[in-house]
């Protein structure tokens, strides 16, 4: 079998579309981890790196003969994107969310995705912690002052965080590792998820929003980026808090009003605020930020930092790769957030014809009839549907010719067909 590494593989290139064969040009930007170019280089990619996000119309550009995209949270691509990028075959989305993809557009032209759900958790955890103990200890004040010059001691306001409570909305893989390491700090938890979720330790779980809110004495969100959160935290939500409670959005930028936490901070409503993320980010390092959280007293604004620690940003490099790199040489799409999930190997001596359907009946059978047509030998095969999609993985015992390619690209109910052999 001629493998990935070796530089080449044949790709369908969509619904009617011929396969051919060359190089795979993988396009990274936003700067990732330099393992990430490493492992695709040394799959036999040919990489090109930029720091920066994209516009639409300059990521258009960009991807013309492109088969791989790597983006962070800055880049969006948009169906238009999609639609203007035939030889696109997956995307890695190098962080936690994938909303500034869409998926559904992705998935409709064969577009495999990828994110690393779990290789920052432990970085957002800390960041957290780290946060909620200089907002209750008024590190920022009294740090400030000490750069201005003034000595002021004083315990006033400044509190230790054993035996308060941390109140935490989205109760996933960050919020649950936030509410262990907040118990082992002495902390009660409190806990609200829309979803049906197992508490660990002597976290409760609240029954409603308003519930955790009048508890809590400090709250943090932890929620995902479906657009039902966009505007979940606002004035109205703000006012349920306890006076002098702390509040941190370590999620999405546009979960929380900044304006609604300004004037919170400015009547003493709220005692501290942590923001790391912002409904209008700068693209590149260096542009210009404006908020209406800058020069608050006892707040801390950080550039989108939550996930990003060299050890974070490494594992991540490593996980989205290796997904894509994968998917690209053998057809797994374990773990891919938009096609249907099988997991593959790719032993020698096997031509693999991987083959995305528009999920209707008679598609195997159309399938099986096709290759026997052709005098093809089927040793072994695989069926995974999600929603409106059918993936079938086909292992054949011989060479599979143009005409099985043709005639199955060809299909009314076909998306994307690849032949790795």
């Amino acid at each position: 079998m001629r493998r990935l590494s070796e530089g080449r593989t044949a790709l369908g290139s969509g619904a009617g579309g011929a396969h051919h064969r060359g190089v795979l040009k993988a396009l990274l930007l936003e700067n990732l981890h330099p393992q990430a170019r490493q492992i695709l280089e040394a799959a036999g990619f040919d990489v090109t790196t930029r720091t920066g996000a994209l516009d639409e119309p300059e990521l258009i550009e960009a991807l013309d003969g492109v088969h791989l995209l790597g983006i962070r949270s800055k880049t969006h691509v948009t169906s238009t994107v999609l639609e203007n990028a035939p030889d696109l075959v997956a995307i890695g989305a190098y962080c936690i969310g994938t909303n500034q993809i869409d998926l559904a557009t992705a998935a409709a032209r064969g577009v495999a995705t990828f994110n690393a759900p779990f290789s920052n958790t432990r970085s957002v955890v800390e960041i957290a912690i780290a946060d909620i103990i200089a907002l209750t200890r008024r590190l920022t004040e009294f740090d400030k002052a000490m750069h201005d010059g003034v000595w002021n001691k004083s315990a006033t306001g400044a509190h230790e965080v054993r035996g308060r409570t941390l109140g935490i909305i989205g109760y996933g893989n960050i919020g649950t590792q936030l509410s262990v390491l907040a118990e082992n700090l002495g902390m009660s938890v409190v806990f609200y998820d829309t979803a049906e979720k197992l508490a660990l330790g002597n976290a409760r779980r609240m029954h409603t929003l308003d519930e955790l809110l009048e508890t809590a004495d400090v709250v943090t969100l932890h929620v995902d980026g479906r657009s039902g959160n966009a505007g979940l935290f606002g004035a109205k939500q703000i006012a349920r808090m306890r006076p002098g409670s702390v509040l941190l959005n370590l999620s999405r930028g546009f979960v929380v009003d900044p304006a609604a936490v300004r004037d919170a901070i400015v009547s003493g409503h709220l005692s501290g605020a942590a923001i790391d993320v912002f409904p209008v980010e700068p693209k590149r390092k260096g542009d210009p930020f404006e908020s209406p959280l800058r020069g608050l007293p006892n707040v801390i604004l950080t550039p989108h930092t939550g996930g990003s620690t060299e050890e974070a940003q490494e594992a991540i490099g490593q996980f989205v790769s290796q997904k894509v790199r994968d998917y690209l040489a053998t057809g797994s799409t374990t773990l891919s957030v938009n096609l249907p999930n099988v997991a593959l190997d790719q032993p020698p001596g096997v031509h693999r014809l991987a083959y995305l359907h528009r999920n209707v009946p008679g598609v195997l059978a159309a399938v099986n009839a096709t290759l026997a047509e052709h005098g093809v030998n089927i040793e072994g095969q695989l069926l995974a549907t999600r929603g409106e999609l059918g993936y079938v993985v086909t292992d054949a015992g011989s060479a599979v010719d143009a005409a099985v390619v043709e005639a199955l690209s060809s299909r009314p109910e076909s998306v994307r067909l690849r032949l790795l052999s």
